[in-house]
């Protein structure tokens, strides 16, 4: 595994030394440089860590758009094609897919409140905005070349101000860790890099190959390796103050109504983040109210658990009362090794298990499915439609990673019983008891994993 998660940076050292003493070529720049992007790849994917696997995706789909972008521009420039319009949208991708992996990988600690969300890209957009506005003004004024030449040295370094400051702002909300710190760290060397390129670029002095390109890789490479640290998954992130976001959205509006006055006044392409923020604004508003509802619905009928955040037994039951009408699977979950945890560490210990255990759980819960703690350390998940047996292994696989509580490193695991239901059939009777007597089953069996059927049939 360590071999693995060095082999990018051994790879870039290689390049950086070969490069160092000889001139570029079509070998090292279309197969080593891009096979540095492919060792990170292969090391983000091989990380052990227990994590939100589509912030995990988002990234690598990100380096993939950026690959193939780094491929079609090596064979373009060696081999005279006509690639550059696939290079250059390649290239774009990478910034959408790669700023929604960094907010998932972020905030994987917990599930991300869209409320959240928005505000930080508020912030972000504003402040884009702004730096657009009055610090890349002068240096837009020199661009030339086709219309699709200047959307591009327009695009490049706003998605880089989106990516930088979104990362930043949604890590200025967590509880610093090696992990958040790495991906800002990753971002910060990539835009850093990428200002540097617009910078040759557009002062005619860039040539292709340079030394300088190692940068973007060595980005990429500090993010790969921030997935083999932990997520703090006992981070509370916080939001951002009201006031902050209030006068995030006054800067945009003050952009666009001075551009109305004076069209001329600032350059055109600073009023698409300035609209984006404003969008966002109303959307917030939507949000917000939808969120205020849904509150309000869920302290009227008191059923969530206070202790992990999960639904209770109370909505568990009320919710199983109408599952029963459709085709589904229902869990039972009880944790193997919990009591003696709980005895020799105490309750507090044992509270904070249980709320790591949730969140892991959460994060392989189908959209759709309901995961609910029934007391203690049993748990119960409704799972529609034909995923059951699949999400109970993806719910025992996320136990496979040890947890580590006030110096204390805990090895858990879980029994899961399923028991389906399938209403052309007839249905089950007496489901609830079936999914016990699986989940013991497991228990017995070492299985981890059974599904109520023949073999204990009574």
């Amino acid at each position: 595994m360590r071999l693995i998660r060095f082999s990018p940076t051994v790879l870039l050292i290689i390049y950086i030394v070969i490069r160092y003493f000889n001139p570029p070529t079509w070998w090292s720049e279309l197969i080593l440089y891009n096979l540095i992007i492919l060792a990170a790849i292969w090391a983000t994917l091989s990380s052990p860590q227990p994590d939100d696997e589509w912030g995990r995706r988002g990234f690598v789909l990100a380096l993939l758009a950026w690959l193939i972008g780094s491929i079609a521009s090596a064979i373009d420039s060696y081999f005279a094609t006509e690639m550059t319009i696939l290079s250059e949208v390649s290239y774009s991708l990478f910034y959408p897919i790669a700023l929604f992996g960094f907010i998932r990988s972020l905030r994987s600690q917990e599930k991300s409140h869209a409320l959240e969300i928005i505000d930080t890209l508020v912030i972000a957009l504003s402040a884009t905005t702004l730096i657009s506005t009055f610090a890349l003004r002068s240096a837009t004024e020199n661009i030339s070349g086709t219309d699709f030449e200047v959307f591009l040295a327009i695009l490049y370094p706003i998605g880089d101000l989106v990516l930088l400051l979104t990362v930043i702002s949604v890590v200025l909300l967590q509880h610093l860790n090696l992990r958040n710190l790495f991906i800002m760290m990753g971002v910060l060397i990539y835009t850093i890099s990428d200002f540097y390129y617009l910078w040759l670029t557009q002062s005619e002095s860039y040539q292709y190959a340079s030394l300088s390109d190692a940068g973007w890789l060595l980005g990429f490479i500090v993010i790969a390796n921030s997935y083999w640290f932990a997520p703090d998954e006992e981070s509370h992130p916080r939001s951002f103050n009201p006031i902050a976001v209030t006068l995030a959205l006054i800067a945009s509006s003050l952009i666009l109504a001075i551009s109305v006055i004076r069209p001329d006044y600032f350059p055109r392409f600073v009023l698409v983040p300035a609209f984006a923020t404003i969008a966002l604004a109303f959307l917030r508003m939507a949000v917000a109210m939808s969120d205020a509802r849904k509150m309000s619905d869920e302290r009227i009928l008191a059923r969530t658990d206070e202790l992990t955040g999960l639904a209770n037994r109370r909505r568990f039951i009320s919710e199983f009362e109408r599952f029963q009408k459709d085709t589904g699977s229902l869990l039972i979950l009880d944790l193997d090794g919990f009591k003696p945890v709980n005895d020799r560490l105490g309750h507090q210990v044992g509270d904070q298990l249980l709320r790591q255990v949730a969140k892991r759980f959460e994060r392989v819960i189908p959209c759709g499915a309901l995961l609910a703690r029934l007391g203690g350390d049993e748990f119960g998940a409704l799972v529609p439609g034909d995923e059951g047996f699949e999400t109970a292994v993806a719910l025992r696989a996320t136990l496979s990673f040890p947890f580590r509580i006030d110096g204390n490193e805990i090895a858990l695991s879980v029994s899961i019983g399923e028991a389906r239901i399938d209403p052309s059939e007839g249905g089950e009777p007496n489901l609830l008891r079936r999914a016990d007597e699986a989940m013991y089953q497991a228990k017995r069996s070492k299985l981890g994993v059974f599904r109520w059927g023949d073999a204990i049939r009574s």
